[in-house]
This record gives structure tokens, C-alpha cells and sequence, in this order.
């Protein structure tokens, strides 16, 4: 007997629904950044400095987050709010890029100025082939439009 879409139930093994991975973040003093998760899944970063303790903060958010990264995911970053990008952030960004499970993360980023595109577009430059796929945008409504196009677009 063919099952019909209205007898499914979420969780139903003809119908699971996925699965969100829990965020695990949460904001500590002296951090210039927040995290929410996205409908999609991905995840939604609002920079508003890239101090040391920010930096740092973020670094081992995501490399958590990657160690069990098993599908891919779409992650847009807003840094409107920054006037530039430090070495140091520059230094991170390229170590958690380069970790093998950050080429499940197609990345929109948002920016204001030129100074923080540039930055962006050396860490792009800079990150193994096969790892992040990075755009940058000044508009978050083009952003979002290229995160929600279907993946095998994106490829």
C-alpha cells in the first residue's frame, strides 16, 4: 500500500526531517561577534570587532564546529560593521579554512568597505583549493539569493 505524503509524520523513515545540529554558542564579555543559526541550517555571523578575544573566540567556535561537519553547509558572514581585517583574524581564518572538514561550507560574506574585501578576498585567495567556497557581496540580499540557490549550483 503506497504511503501518502499526509499519513508522514516528521522523524517517519520515508520522511526524516534533517537533523540541526545544536549550536553550542553562547556570548562572553569582551566578544565582538553573535551566532544564529540559519533556516537552511548554516550559520549567520555578525561581526562587530575583531579584537583579540573575538578572534580567538571565533577560532575555537569553529573548529569545533568542524570536527563533525558531515554535510555541506551555507554560512554568511556579516562584517558591514568592521573598518578592517587584522593579520591575526587573516592568520586564523586561513588555519580553520584549511581544516579538510571546511569544504562542506559554501560562505557568503558581507562587507562595507574596500579595506574589509580586500582582507576577505586574500583569506579566499589564500585557502587551499577544495576547502571554503567564498563570495564576497556588499549587498546581504544578493547574499542570501546566492546561499539559497540550490547546491549543485554552487559546485
Amino acid at each position: 500500500m503506497p504511503v501518502r505524503k499526509s499519513d508522514l509524520k516528521p522523524g517517519d523513515l520515508h520522511h526524516p526531517e534533517p537533523e540541526v545540529k545544536p549550536l553550542n554558542w553562547s556570548p562572553a564579555p569582551g566578544v565582538g561577534y553573535r551566532v544564529v543559526r540559519r533556516p537552511d541550517g548554516g550559520m549567520q555571523f555578525i561581526f562587530t570587532d575583531v579584537s583579540p578575544a573575538t578572534v580567538k573566540h571565533w577560532r575555537n567556535f569553529s573548529i569545533q564546529h568542524l570536527y563533525d561537519s558531515d554535510r555541506l553547509t551555507r554560512n554568511l558572514y556579516d562584517l558591514r560593521q568592521l573598518t578592517e581585517i587584522t593579520e591575526e583574524a587573516i592568520r586564523m581564518a586561513l588555519e580553520v579554512n584549511s581544516d579538510p572538514s571546511a569544504r562542506n561550507i559554501r560562505l557568503a560574506v558581507v562587507v562595507a568597505n574596500e579595506k574589509v574585501r580586500q582582507a576577505i578576498h586574500k583569506i579566499a585567495d589564500l585557502t587551499p583549493a577544495g576547502g571554503v567556497e567564498t563570495h564576497i557581496f556588499t549587498d546581504l540580499g544578493e547574499a542570501e539569493a546566492w546561499l539559497s540557490q540550490p547546491l549543485e549550483k554552487l559546485v
